[in-house]
């Protein structure tokens, strides 16, 4: 099965400001924001993404474009479902004054509980989320085969919910995630579980490049297979410390 790079868009004036931006209009990247997003092609030069998937939002398209530049060829979709969790009232309110409000403390520590005024539950972005990833998987695998790579590019909770699912976790364990702004994430599907390769990640990404093809027609199944079955073993495999 493909393999997903989760992209977090880099650091946003909202970030910086402290600021819930949620789905507001016009929020772009700030400086750092605009350095990291420029670094991203030098991060996957050794990989061959086969698309990008992004949310419609502003910070994730400056994010991409560095990126689009220096691959012209790549396809780029646009999926809603991608987008931030719509905070509703919250939106556009400062974190330091919203800390005082109860449901903050729903959402830090009870999250699949969390109902934002006006706006969504974390469970519908969790589902929403989940379903895209789903979604594309078999669209990549269909068109590019199982050793394709692609990139989606979304924004924190959506990012850490996916993880999540991934993990096994429950939604109420998902604030002990942590991905910073332009990290990736990189998750393995697999007809018997995900594998997430990397969390979190601000470097290169070469680790990632699939193996070359191989000469017997019939060896790409067992690979996956030997793989899985490596990386399911008691310790994690051999070397495993």
């Amino acid at each position: 099965m493909p393999t997903l790079l989760l992209l977090r868009h880099a650091r946003s004036t909202a970030n910086v400001d402290g600021v819930l931006a949620g789905r507001s209009p016009g929020v772009g990247l700030d400086e750092r924001g605009t350095e990291q997003a420029a670094a991203l092609p030098a991060r996957l030069a050794a990989l061959t993404p086969a698309a990008v998937v992004t949310s419609p939002l502003e910070r994730c398209r400056e994010t991409l474009k560095p990126l689009l530049a220096a691959r012209p060829e790549l396809p780029v979709h646009v999926d809603e479902r991608l987008t931030e969790c719509d905070y509703g009232e919250w939106t556009g309110s400062k974190l330091a004054e919203l800390a005082e409000d109860p449901l903050m403390a729903t959402v830090q520590q009870h999250p699949s509980a969390a109902v934002f005024p006006g706006g969504e539950t974390m469970r519908a972005m969790q589902a929403r989320a989940v379903e895209a990833v789903r979604d594309w998987n078999a669209t990549v695998l269909a068109e590019y085969g199982p050793e394709a790579l692609y990139v989606m590019c979304s924004h924190g909770d959506v990012i850490k919910s996916v993880v999540a699912d991934a993990l096994g976790m429950h939604l109420d364990l998902f604030q002990r995630i942590a991905v910073g702004p332009a990290s990736v994430t990189a998750i393995r599907y697999t007809p018997l579980r995900p594998f997430v390769l990397r969390l979190g990640d601000t470097g290169l990404l070469d680790g990632l490049a699939p193996p070359p093809p191989a000469a017997d027609p019939g060896a790409d199944g067992a690979r996956e297979d030997a793989a899985d079955a490596s990386a399911a073993e008691v310790g994690g495999g051999a070397g495993a410390g």
